[in-house]
């Protein structure tokens, strides 16, 4: 019986943990759009930008090589970075994952 209520108390501390814990999970966003070189910027940060329908994004990244993708239609998978925007630039993604249209 006391075996039952310590892994009862283990198990719900591990799911408790797990819903209070931010997630970069929870933050994915999947966007399509034209990928553009970054030129010159009031804001100073990404390395490049994703151009939506409705909206620029952007972009940084330590796994793909945008410039393999510039002036291509895509998909990217990745996560808005917080504390972005700033001085009225666009959100800053960090992208995961990269996929052309």
């Amino acid at each position: 019986m006391k075996k039952t209520i310590l892994l009862l108390i283990i198990i719900s501390t591990i799911i408790s943990c797990k819903t209070v814990k931010p997630s970069a999970e929870n933050n994915v966003l999947v966007l399509k759009g034209t990928v553009e070189k970054m030129g010159m910027s009031t804001f100073q940060y990404g390395t490049h930008l994703l151009k939506t329908e409705s909206k620029t994004y952007a972009l940084k990244t330590a796994i793909v090589k945008l410039d393999d993708y510039v002036g291509k239609e895509v998909s990217i998978t990745g996560s808005k970075v917080e504390g972005y925007p700033v001085e009225n630039g666009p959100d800053l993604i960090d992208v995961k994952k990269i996929v052309i249209k």
